[in-house]
């Protein structure tokens, strides 16, 4: 592996560092929770890196989000609480330290749902996907504009119309600054309503986020407003290759820094970060939004558009350790994890986006 390039092959190699510990360790620990989904890792203290645009180290709010609006499969808005019920928010707690404010609840925004839910401009329900992420807009926002750090877990990933948005606009008010989004995804998700072929919203936000597409007040989405939105200039993709021909346009056009999984695997994840993070600067915030289909179905197979040829694991870690390690991450969402699909990859499934977490907030092995 000189050089740091490695090849598809040898990338699919790699094993957890979990995989490879004796559950007899008295550095480990390895349990089943009630909800069946067994727990591996390494007891950590709190994590060391100084947060530079957050109030305190240790301060984190944690929103659930249990929706599937976005997309048409059933199933991703379980993956709040299978997320919870692995025991990650005990790890949060026992193993990084931090101070969790969640409200033990895992919203479903049933009090929501309009009654009738046309398409509108081709998008599938468009008024519940609206609601429900400008709610969760203020819900995130009220967290970040307390300087703490913001996890959401999802559901389907129209969710970050409503984090991107809250954390967006609290940055800029707490700190005057425009903040960074990293998006780990299979897909890009920058589909305008005209370029979907299938009218999901799920793979729409980004082109909401940044002010491609804009709507009237009147009308869904019409809520988003400046401060809420983010510059082409301060977004960066990670792990595409399955991209819609419009979306490519929307690319090439605006100029935006796209990392392919072809790039990972010419140049090794380590050199990608480098030049994700280089083109990002060390003075922005940034906000990761991670989509477990990001990863190869060998590591997730239970989410709704699973495509061959993805990330390892590791590599999803690796992402997420180095986004942590610049002391400039302010939230995190991980979503599409859907248990309901690939009955036998769900435990692998939320095992993974438990490590994804991990990774974020500062989970290491030394």
């Amino acid at each position: 592996m000189s050089g740091g390039v490695l090849t598809a092959v040898s990338r699919l190699s790699f094993i957890p560092a979990f995989a490879l510990l004796e559950d007899n360790d008295d550095s480990t620990y390895s349990k089943t929770t009630g909800a069946g989904y067994p727990q591996y890792g390494i007891k950590m203290d709190a994590p060391t890196i100084e947060p530079k645009f957050l109030k305190g180290r240790n301060e984190l709010g944690l929103v659930a989000v249990g929706f599937s609006g976005g997309q048409c499969k059933p199933g991703v808005d379980a993956a709040p609480m299978a997320l919870i019920e692995s025991g990650l928010v005990e790890q949060l707690t026992d193993d990084l330290r931090y101070h969790v404010h969640y409200d033990g609840k895992v919203h479903a925004y049933g009090e929501l749902m309009p009654e009738h839910d046309p398409d509108h401009r081709n998008m599938k329900k468009p008024r519940a996907v609206s609601a429900v992420t400008k709610q969760l807009s203020s819900q995130v926002y009220e967290h970040a504009k307390e300087g703490r750090f913001v996890l959401t877990l999802g559901g389907d990933h129209s969710i970050a119309i409503g984090t991107i948005s809250g954390t967006a606009k609290a940055i800029r008010e707490r700190l005057g600054r425009e903040m960074a989004v990293i998006w780990v995804d299979a897909h890009a998700d920058i589909n305008t309503p005209e370029t979907s072929d299938s009218g999901n919203i799920h793979g729409m936000p980004v082109a909401f986020l940044t002010g491609l597409v804009s709507e009237h007040p009147d009308k869904p989405f019409g809520w988003l407003q400046d401060d809420q939105r983010i510059s082409v200039k301060k977004l960066v993709y990670i792990g595409l290759r399955d991209v819609d021909r419009g979306e490519k346009k929307i690319l090439r056009e605006h100029g935006i820094k796209a990392f392919s999984m072809h790039d990972v695997d010419r140049h090794g994840i380590g050199k990608v970060m480098d030049m994700a993070l280089g083109w990002i600067g060390t003075d922005t915030p940034i906000h990761l939004s991670f989509d477990i289909d990001a990863l190869d179905p060998m590591w997730a197979p239970s989410t709704g558009t699973a495509v061959r040829g993805g990330l390892t694991l590791r590599e999803g870690d690796f992402i997420a350790e180095c986004v942590h390690e610049t002391g400039s991450l302010v939230a995190l969402d991980l979503v599409e994890v859907n248990p309901s699909l690939e009955e036998k990859g769900a435990a692998d499934t939320v095992r993974a986006g438990v490590s994804i977490v991990r990774c974020a907030l500062g989970d290491t092995l030394l």
